[in-house]
């Protein structure tokens, strides 16, 4: 066994394979387009005749969501290479620090726009005692929420899957 190694077992050697990086792409993809489709769909429903209630989904609601996909888009904007290398690449000295000052700015507005969702539901739909049809549009908005997050977990994990036959050629 390897004296460098931090575990004792090895990772399996279908985690570095294209396919698997490519299905996780797919699936964030997926999982943050279906985020968008329910929270799209609550809002819909809210404008519709079948809304018997007098909420309706508006702005507010619309701001934990694209917060989170704020996030989102800048947890995964920083290479995970960036992380743990202090090169003079690009920007001077200093590049993993600034990683990881930009990839805490994104974890912050990713776990802002989930509590924003929390918060919003509790005040919008949980304090005033809203009844499950329309308590259903409060709860599409966490679920979107979660969705964004979910998603950026898994493009997150599926990108810097480290592939030893893959070249970054946009160097």
């Amino acid at each position: 066994m390897e004296d460098e190694r931090l575990w004792k077992f090895k990772r399996p050697e279908w985690l570095n394979s294209v396919w698997l990086r490519n299905a996780g792409v797919y699936a964030a993809g997926g999982l943050f387009s279906l985020a968008f489709y329910v929270m799209l769909d609550s809002a819909v429903w809210s404008k519709s005749a079948r809304n018997g209630s007098n909420v309706h989904i508006k702005f507010v609601d619309w701001l934990p969501l694209i917060l989170s996909s704020l996030g989102m888009l800048i947890i995964n904007s920083v290479e995970k290479q960036r992380l743990s290398a202090n090169s003079y690449s690009y920007s001077g000295s200093g590049v993993a620090w600034k990683a990881r000052v930009v990839l805490f700015l994104g974890f912050a507005a990713l776990a802002g726009g989930i509590a924003g969702g929390v918060t919003v539901f509790v005040l919008k739909f949980v304090v005033p005692g809203v009844g499950m049809p329309a308590l259903g549009m409060g709860i599409e908005n966490l679920v979107s929420n979660a969705l964004v997050g979910f998603s950026c977990v898994v493009i997150w994990i599926g990108q810097n899957m480290e592939d030893e036959y893959s070249y970054n050629l946009s160097i």
